[in-house]
């Protein structure tokens, strides 16, 4: 059985053939598809809040400059963390998990070479890390 190609699809041959775009080739999409962009982590178990900003805010600005793609920023969950029994403190803002990307965002330094927190990881009660993309 023979299908009948339409003027549309010949028309549209016609102006494949005569385009002067240039095609990606298999190779070079698999290359791109597979390739890894150059990523970095920080482990910040352990540190103060204001240890930890300024280690982070100092981290982010040496991957800006080698040309970093994504930070994974470990911060734990939070959760054998003693401030959460003190009334006195921020439950949320007492925990890295919450006070890292917090400190980051109100950062307008920082969020000129930042693209995007992935908050979603930041909320998520069993995730212990969260992704910093950068521009």
């Amino acid at each position: 059985m023979k299908k009948k190609i339409s003027q549309k699809d010949k028309k549209d041959w016609l102006n494949f053939v005569n385009s002067k775009d240039k095609l990606t080739s298999k190779e070079d999409y698999k290359e791109f598809k597979n390739k890894e962009f150059k990523k970095k982590i920080i482990d910040l178990h352990g540190y103060s809040l204001k240890d930890a900003n300024n280690l982070i805010h100092d981290f982010i600005l040496k991957c800006s400059k080698e040309k970093v793609s994504k930070i994974i920023v470990i911060t734990g969950k939070g959760s054998r963390s003693k401030n959460i029994n003190d009334p006195y403190k921020s439950k949320d803002l007492s925990i890295l998990k919450h006070s890292v990307p917090n400190y980051i965002q109100s950062n307008i330094d920082l969020m000129k070479i930042i693209s995007e927190i992935d908050f979603d990881q930041v909320k998520d009660n069993f995730s212990g890390s969260f992704d910093i993309i950068l521009k």
